[in-house]
């Protein structure tokens, strides 16, 4: 049995507080990269989630996509105000241990983004 699970965190590093509304999907992808949406959400507040984008026997091993619409959020005034040089980030990862826990944070302004595996 599969217990472990996918998080993610969203930091508007351009306001520095975190990035509260910005809508996200996670897609499955097969080995060719055709995607299979499989959750269409919005952070909250605190720029996560309010439960994980997979948890147990929902997160399988194998490439997914998680992608993060971050033209909408700056334009939409919720972030920075202006024409934002990013759009979507989409942000490729392999589970490999699905009784492990992936933690996907993005830290994103109007002109770049960081990601990396987190705890």
């Amino acid at each position: 049995m599969m217990s472990g699970r996918l998080t993610t965190h969203v930091l508007d590093i351009s306001a520095g507080r975190p990035a509260a509304g910005l809508r996200l999907q996670l897609f499955a992808l097969d080995e060719e990269g055709a995607p299979l949406l499989l959750r269409d959400v919005r952070t909250n507040a605190d720029g996560r989630l309010d439960e994980p984008l997979l948890e147990g026997a929902d997160k399988g091993n194998g490439l997914y996509e998680i992608l993060f619409w971050v033209g909408d959020y700056f334009g939409s005034g919720d972030g920075e105000a202006g024409d934002p040089f990013l759009d979507w980030v989409p942000v490729r990862f392999r589970i490999a241990d699905g009784n492990a826990h992936y933690h996907v944070p993005l830290l994103v302004a109007p002109g770049g983004y960081s990601t990396y595996r987190g705890s």
